[in-house]
């Protein structure tokens, strides 16, 4: 009976034996031999050298694996490693990158995901092994120390690595498809602005100091006036605005890149690729700022050298700006309250385990980016076995910064209200959803409806109608 082949991408039994010999007849060389069966099918003899047998055997065997892992890109078994396809698959979704058909933020975004949650959690998995109860769990881990949001993305990354591995023909069926669905608490409904915010808002940034520095009152008057994104309004060049007929063009969005940084990039989508009219408004703030002194190929909302600004450092300037009085208080807490874990001895990791909190909150709780109740810091304080008289001092400190500020009504505002402000209004003016979709350069129509209508407002066309299709004369 003939003997079954090699798998694919596997090697032999390791044969050694002396190459060289000194004039004492010492061996002074060693050749490690096998048998390796390579991609196309063919089986061909691989050696390597050292100058004892465990060395010749130990750089054969690197050579062996370098081999085995140079053959992936031809196909994955059941006992490769997750880690190796997901190098694959990595590598495939640069490409696409590379193409233009996918955004280098999204593979921004994966990256930071397969390396902070992905990998550890499967990556010496083989892919024979990933079952779904086993990726279920790995999902259900994500979700409970990161966070919903992040667990989904995880989700989506895994399940497009088995994806690949059924294609690969490791396995005949992707685990992930079965895998329960990531439950989180309900979506907060879209907010806008109501006319009375929108002057308090625009009044408040002309008086701040800060707000004035990071050249904020334009800008948001800018998002406010188009329900552009953030991105897309930094990317915007004084070329791309007509001052004359009042329009300007949406094409390019500025994000950072690891290891790359800045980089105006064009949507992500055609539907992003838009020419948008400007409200009186806002074409006057647009001439005051170009009479002042532009050049055409700068942006409009440039940093001091004339460069692009970063999204991240605009979007922590209006939270700084909007953020209540009370907020360097509530900041103050925070670090009192990183202070009294450290003299614990207690990681956030250790904290987040022991209170079954995701991580986040830890890190919101302490940066002073989130209100903390007595109730809260209570939990915090026992998991940290503060004494009585130190607990004492700050609980007073929750209570200093839980009082009221008179611009506490501007706290909940976000970059992305703006975008919702426009869309609302838009809608109340009666356009149709897919106008609102096509200004805001979205694709989807549900996806305006969705998240960016605020539905708040009575209906009472809708009484009307009804009234006229149901009412019955001959009917007291």
């Amino acid at each position: 009976m003939a003997r079954a082949p090699l798998p694919i991408g596997t090697w032999g039994r390791i044969h050694t034996r002396v190459e060289k010999t000194d004039e004492k007849g010492r061996p002074t060389s060693h050749r490690a031999q096998a048998k390796y069966r390579d991609h196309d099918g063919k089986t061909r003899p691989v050696s390597a050298f050292g100058k004892t047998k465990t060395a010749a055997e130990t750089n054969l065997l690197k050579k062996l694996k370098d081999r085995a892992r140079a053959s992936q890109a031809g196909e994955l078994t059941a006992m490769h490693r997750i880690r190796q396809a997901i190098e694959i698959w990595e590598e495939k979704f640069a490409e696409l990158v590379a193409g233009g058909q996918r955004s280098p933020s999204s593979l921004d975004t994966y990256r930071r995901s397969i390396r902070n949650h992905v990998l550890p959690a499967l990556g010496e998995v083989r892919i024979g092994e990933a079952t779904t109860p086993r990726i279920d769990s790995v999902i259900s881990e994500i979700k409970k120390r990161a966070g919903a949001p992040t667990a989904r993305t995880s989700r989506s990354i895994i399940s497009g690595v088995m994806g690949l591995a059924v294609r690969y023909g490791a396995i005949t069926v992707n685990p992930v498809r079965e895998v329960d669905r990531i439950e989180h608490d309900t979506k907060k409904l879209p907010r806008a602005l109501t006319a009375e915010e929108v002057q308090l808002l625009r009044k408040h940034l002309r008086t701040d100091e800060r707000a004035v520095r990071a050249d904020l009152p334009d800008l948001v008057t800018f998002m406010l006036g188009t329900g552009v994104r953030i991105g897309e309004a930094l990317a915007v060049l004084w070329s791309q605005a007509d001052l004359d007929t009042g329009k300007v063009k949406i094409t390019h969005t500025v994000v950072r890149i690891t290891g790359e940084g800045l980089l105006r990039k064009t949507t992500k989508s055609r539907a992003g690729q838009r020419e948008l009219g400007l409200p009186d408004w806002t074409l006057a703030i647009l001439r005051a700022r170009f009479a002042a002194g532009a050049r055409l190929d700068e942006p409009i909302f440039a940093d001091t050298l004339g460069g692009f600004r970063d999204p991240s450092h605009v979007r922590r300037s209006l939270r700084e700006a909007l953020a209540p009085v009370g907020s360097t208080a509530r900041r103050d807490l925070g670090l009192s309250l990183r202070a009294a874990r450290r003299e614990s001895a207690m990681t956030r990791k250790d904290v987040a385990q022991a209170l079954d909190w995701p991580l986040t909150k830890i890190e919101l709780i302490e940066t002073g980016r989130t209100k903390v109740d007595r109730e809260l810091a209570t939990t915090l304080l026992r998991a940290y076995n503060i004494r009585d008289d130190e607990a004492a001092t700050l609980l007073a400190q929750v209570d200093q910064a839980a009082a009221p500020a008179p611009s506490d009504t501007l706290a909940w505002i976000t970059s992305h209200a703006f975008r919702k402000t426009t869309a609302t209004v838009l809608d109340n003016d009666g356009q149709t959803a897919r106008q609102i979709a096509d200004h805001l350069g979205q694709a989807r129509v549900s996806m305006t409806q969705d998240t960016y209508l605020d539905r708040k407002s009575p209906n009472p066309s809708a009484t009307q109608a009804l009234q006229r299709a149901f009412e019955d004369p001959d009917l007291p």
